[in-house]
């Protein structure tokens, strides 16, 4: 090796260039490729942006419509996807319990002054029949009328709340009620502990009603009660 010319040591040229042009080959392959991915992503993006959004009606029968013609050629029908509406969704027991207490406490919470629009209030929360039996009841005892002149004072107070075992949407509740009497100026007034029974049942929910409930059955039972009067009211002027 010592013996050869120093210029055979070295490589010759063209392999150099050779091998840089192949670097150069393969780096503009690699840009190109890149490029090309990035602009189908771009395109892909700008392709669904543009794109406007597919609306889905829901029928109060559960089963929802693709309303936007964005997906669908003309003249198809619309796709349908069969899905639970709001409705099939059974009211939880704290709904139930919520409905319950409402409607004790505006039906059995009043005055002389506000006796007819509670009871206006919780005929709402009634089914159909049970509401026409109520109104019937209260105006042939002619509630109202006995509530204003007599003065009476209505305040309940609810004590417990329990479900009945084996019958859905059916509750007994337990609470203390005081009524206030005023007659020839003597004002007497009625503690009365009771049992109260409601049934609910359920209906289309609604923006007046989100729950979906209404009072089906409604009874009271006294359990024990107790009544004062003639409170004496000694003046120490008069000794």
């Amino acid at each position: 090796m010592t013996d050869r010319p120093q210029k055979l040591a070295y490589t010759r040229y063209y392999e150099h260039d050779g091998l840089l042009r192949a670097y150069a080959n393969r780096a503009m392959f690699l840009a190109i490729l890149f490029g090309v991915i990035a602009m189908a992503s771009l395109g892909f993006a700008v392709f669904v942006r543009v794109q406007p959004p597919t609306v889905v009606r829901v029928d109060p029968d559960g089963v929802a419509t693709a309303v936007s013609a964005a997906f669908r050629p003309h003249g198809d029908s619309q796709p349908i996807f069969h899905v639970a509406a709001a409705g099939e969704t059974g009211p939880s027991e704290l709904e139930a319990k919520g409905m319950v207490r409402r409607f004790l406490e505006v039906y059995l919470n009043y005055t002389p002054a506000t006796a007819e629009r509670s009871f206006a209030e919780a005929l709402n929360l009634m089914t159909g029949n049970l509401r026409n039996h109520t109104l019937q009841k209260l105006r042939d005892e002619e509630t109202v009328k006995k509530i204003k002149e007599g003065n009476i004072v209505s305040a309940f107070r609810l004590r417990d709340m329990e479900a009945v075992k084996g019958a859905p949407y059916q509750f007994m509740a337990f609470g203390v009620r005081e009524i206030r009497l005023v007659k020839n100026g003597i004002e007497t007034m009625d503690r009365i502990i009771s049992r109260h029974n409601l049934r609910l049942a359920v209906t289309q929910r609604s923006e007046h009603n989100p729950s979906g409930l209404l009072v089906a059955e409604y009874w009271e039972q006294q359990i024990l009660g107790d009544r004062s009067s003639g409170l004496v009211q000694t003046s120490v002027f008069g000794k």
